[in-house]
């Protein structure tokens, strides 16, 4: 097993603000002392292990750095209305068949 470290306080390679999104979206990964720390034993040998690792390490980052888009509100169109409504009308006049008829 092979155990890798980052030091996301002390990278060059990152701005203050970069930073605090990783620290954020990371915290789960990051020990009290802001070291990002992932683990490896998957293969067989130390070598192919500490790749894994390193490899790991760049996709958490550059995930957790990644700008998401906004999610753009949409509302439903006319015709999707109507076809709800229809199916709706459609299933109520089928639960309304199964009911006994009632004589008096």
């Amino acid at each position: 097993m092979v155990e890798g470290y980052f030091d996301i306080n002390d990278s060059l390679l990152l701005t203050s603000a970069q930073k605090q999104k990783l620290r954020q979206k990371l915290s789960n990964k990051i020990n009290s002392e802001g070291m990002l720390l992932v683990k490896s034993q998957v293969h067989r040998t130390q070598l192919a292990n500490k790749e894994e690792v390193k490899e790991k390490i760049n996709v958490l980052i550059e995930l957790a750095l990644k700008e998401e888009k906004k999610r753009v509100a949409t509302k439903p169109s006319k015709a999707a209305k109507q076809k709800r409504i229809e199916s709706k009308k459609k299933q109520s006049e089928i639960k309304s068949g199964r009911k006994r008829i009632r004589e008096w």
